[in-house]
């Protein structure tokens, strides 16, 4: 271990009061979480310790001028039982991307590493054994100054905990154009995952779910007419005998099984393309039959089919159970996992048993 991580074990585990094969997505908390300190110009008092409060002072700067920024990754196990992670190296990445954006300070890759492993090897025996059954990883950073004045903080806090999780979605999902908000715009903070993008989104999803979709795909924030992500999703749509993603073009997240897709994909001589894709373009490709899929990926979803998509007046039906690129994509993803699918890319990260010094 290069960090020295003071372990202090919960005196009780919560374990054998949860239903693991049942949990509500987010709900529920393994019983330890990961602390570290930014002061002085580095990072200090790395611990592990049972799940409880943090008492933060009322002008701390994260609740005033909103410096908070997170990540969001799962750990399953493969067919012997062992823990592994999905290509975690990319997190750590975009962690810092984030924390550049934000102005705060950056985490070395070596620790936000070993945080998660030490972690998800004391807590290992929360994963659900389901096949949709995962450890959801929160890793977040947050501003610890106390004072009022936009500036940025000296001092950061750093924290891992951990949710057992089943799927985010039970069932493909009916999804609204939104042509009036916006979540983020090219300069902005779009590309980061900075707290406040999900916060701007919540008035417009809260719209949508009392239509009675899911959730809300964006579009621009100049024209309304270019796709750009939904909800937590990066999109995919299937047109023709191509597969086409919205291009990363300054206010979508960098989403990390999005490019694992695009890699797959391709490898397996499919025609992938990454480029502006206009609400309009999807409906003409609707209206001429050759809009076969349209679904979502991501950490949460993995990936999720589109039952539909209204755009105002104008609603595209899917048949989710014809799917073959989005169900392909998941059967990958999933084996690699597993170790059903041979992992030719070193993306699989075991867990291997740290053996840490307890206190």
């Amino acid at each position: 271990m290069a960090y020295s991580i003071k372990i202090e074990k919960t005196k009780k585990s919560r374990l054998d009061q949860i239903d693991l094969e049942h949990v509500v997505f987010g709900h529920t908390f393994t019983d330890h979480m990961f602390v570290a300190d930014y002061v002085g110009g580095q990072w200090t008092n790395f611990e592990i310790k049972p799940v409880n409060e943090m008492l933060i002072h009322p002008a701390n700067l994260t609740l005033h001028y909103g410096q908070a920024i997170f990540e969001g990754m799962k750990a399953t196990k493969d067919l012997d039982g062992a823990p592994v992670l999905f290509r975690p190296e990319l997190n750590a990445r975009r962690m810092n991307f984030s924390a550049r954006r934000m102005c705060m300070a950056e985490i070395p890759e070596d620790l936000f590493l070993e945080a998660l492993t030490t972690l998800i090897d004391l807590d290992s025996s929360w994963i659900p054994q389901n096949e949709e059954g995962a450890l959801y990883i929160r890793p977040y950073m947050f501003a610890m100054d106390s004072f009022i004045g936009v500036a940025a903080s000296e001092t950061y806090r750093f924290v891992v905990f951990l949710m057992p999780v089943g799927p985010y979605y039970s069932n493909p999902v009916k999804i609204w154009v939104e042509r009036k908000y916006a979540r983020a715009v090219k300069g902005g903070t779009g590309e980061a995952k900075a707290c406040g993008n999900y916060a701007g989104s919540l008035y417009p999803a809260k719209l949508a779910r009392q239509k009675g979709f899911d959730q809300v795909l964006w579009t621009d924030a100049f024209e309304h007419k270019w796709v750009e992500e939904s909800g937590t999703m990066n999109v995919f749509f299937v047109i023709g005998d191509t597969v086409v993603t919205p291009s990363l073009d300054g206010s979508i997240l960098h989403g990390i099984t999005r490019e694992s897709a695009i890699t797959l994909l391709k490898e397996k001589g499919y025609q992938v393309e990454e480029r502006p894709v206009s609400i309009d373009e999807l409906i003409q490709a609707y209206d001429k039959g050759i809009l076969h899929e349209a679904f979502g990926v991501g950490t949460a979803v993995v990936v999720i089919p589109f039952k539909s998509i209204t755009d105002e007046n104008k609603t595209l039906n899917f048949q989710p159970e014809t799917f073959k690129i989005a169900s392909l994509i998941k059967s990958e993803l999933t084996g690699m996992k597993k170790g059903t699918i041979p992992d030719r890319h070193g993306w699989i990260y075991p867990i291997k048993n740290l053996e840490p010094v307890s206190v």
